[in-house]
């Protein structure tokens, strides 16, 4: 199935009942046309980071099902894998069998051997310098020692988690591996492939080790030469600046929209619209905007477009209005791996106010690009405290682990039903064309009103907004669809 321009559910194989056949039947029974696509997070074998340290590609984890049960997904939805291009765990067959051998092993240059990579560079390095420069998610150099079953050590470059050993993307038989792993995700139903943590992909010495150009657009248009030819795409995942996103959207790929969520709280906490609006008229259209991911709420992805003076209050009223919200669930104690990003789900961080949450979403629906909307998200789900202390990991406030029961109870809250109402009017409507257009005016400091028209011009649907009073009215073809005050009538 082709990607449709329909809202993409975002969910952990286990999240919205037991496994993938209960997630099917959550999407069916229960949340209907809401939802075209869905993006299942790593559902393979892993040893860590909840499916982000991928053992085999090759195999679905047999405590959420098969193949089978995947591809029975991708005829109803259109599908999005995760493709961890910048590492693998230490228990898949690469490195395992590497240990063992040696330099006598096929997968001998598949990691990047920290040692051999700077004797390329010279005598005596890396200097600190070397390591001060590299942008890193480790308070030390990104390394970790293996010992091989000939009793000798060497250190292995090793980004993030010490289950997610990275990968030296420039060697043949990594090339092999990205190439045979991609084809077989496709196969079984994967019509966008997100590539995780890919600005680390490629290393390059006197580099920050992030982004590294030109080579990053060489590793992108491997990718896309073995995918195009399939008519899958690609979905570079990437936390930063805006104008990184902007580059690879310029070279024609879909790319996130991770500046929306927090310059939409800076929105509904101050009441003022003007940073929306400028944010609404710079965003393209061949994205997919989010509110919340499985991640925390990022706060770089917003700068310049918010000013620091207000992603700093921004960040401050989210401890202050959030439910549940505290500084330390973002800190070194509960696990954080990125400071620049606050643990919360999004209901709890207006609140658990059902008026700006709906218009929360109201906004993202009439954003730029093709809505995501993160499981734990579409039921409007509060902060798991439990969750969170039970684990001590604090992007579990944000990972709910649904019963089927909770899903049928949460569907009726009316919060929910009018955000699934809401979605599946977007998915049907024509006025959010892709090739349309959008134009955005802020009649007052607190107010907006946002203009979808198809390529056409024969469809328009308007949004009118007050965010300081949270209040809204959405109008097609000059028929009312939705209202604020359709919250209040439930």
């Amino acid at each position: 199935m082709e990607i449709q321009n329909k809202a993409m559910l975002i969910t952990y194989a286990d999240s919205l009942g037991k496994n993938l056949k209960d997630v099917h039947q959550v999407l069916k029974e229960d949340i209907g046309d809401a939802i075209g696509g869905v993006h299942l997070l790593p559902f393979f074998p892993s040893t860590g980071d909840r499916g982000f340290a991928p053992a085999d590609y090759t195999r679905v984890d047999a405590a959420f099902g098969d193949w089978a049960d995947v591809e029975a997904l991708g005829e109803e939805y259109y599908l999005m894998f995760d493709f961890m291009i910048n590492h693998i765990s230490r228990e898949s067959v690469m490195y395992q069998d590497f240990k063992k051998n040696h330099d006598d092993s096929k997968y001998k240059d598949f990691f990047i051997r920290w040692e051999k990579f700077w004797a390329k560079a010279g005598e005596n390095r890396p200097t600190q310098a070397d390591v001060d420069l590299i942008y890193k998610r480790k308070d030390k150099a990104p390394t970790q020692e293996i010992t091989f079953d000939d009793g000798t050590t060497e250190n292995l470059w090793n980004t993030f988690g010490e289950e997610q050993i990275d990968i030296d993307v420039n060697s043949a038989i990594a090339k092999e591996f990205i190439k045979t792993t991609l084809e077989d995700m496709v196969k079984h139903g994967a019509n966008l492939i997100r590539l995780d943590a890919f600005a680390y992909a490629v290393k390059k010495v006197d580099t920050n080790d992030f982004f590294v150009e030109p080579e990053i657009w060489d590793t992108l248009n491997e990718v896309r030469e073995i995918l195009t030819p399939l008519k899958a795409e690609i979905l570079p995942e990437i936390h930063e600046h805006y104008s990184i996103p902007k580059k690879i959207n310029d070279h024609g790929y879909f790319t996130y929209d991770f500046a929306l969520p927090m310059t939409t709280l800076y929105t509904l906490y101050s009441g003022k619209t003007n940073q929306l609006a400028k944010w609404l008229k710079m965003s393209p259209m061949k994205q997919f905007t989010t509110l919340d991911t499985h991640d925390g709420i990022g706060v770089v992805d917003a700068r310049d477009i918010l000013t620091d003076d207000e992603i700093d209050y921004a960040s401050e009223q989210l401890y202050k209005v959030g439910a549940n919200v505290k500084k330390t669930y973002s800190s070194a104690s509960y696990n954080n791996l990125d400071i620049y990003q606050i643990n919360s789900t999004y209901y709890s961080a207006l609140g658990n106010d059902d008026a700006a949450y709906l218009l929360s979403r109201v906004f993202q629906v009439f954003a730029p690009g093709i809505p995501q909307i993160y499981y734990v998200g579409l039921l409007a789900g509060e902060n798991d405290i439990a969750l969170l202390e039970s684990t001590k990991e604090g992007r579990n406030i944000n990972r709910h682990y649904y019963t089927r029961e909770e899903v049928k109870s949460e569907v009726k809250r009316p919060v929910v039903a009018n955000l699934l109402k809401l979605l599946s009017w977007r998915n049907e409507s024509p006025a959010f064309d892709l090739a349309g257009s959008i134009t955005v005016d802020t009649p007052t400091d607190t107010t907006i009103v946002v203009t979808r028209q198809d390529e056409n011009g024969q469809n328009k649907a308007v949004l009118t907004a007050d965010a300081a009073n949270k209040t809204f009215e959405i109008v097609e073809n000059g028929q009312t669809v939705m209202s604020s005050d359709d919250l209040t009538q439930n």
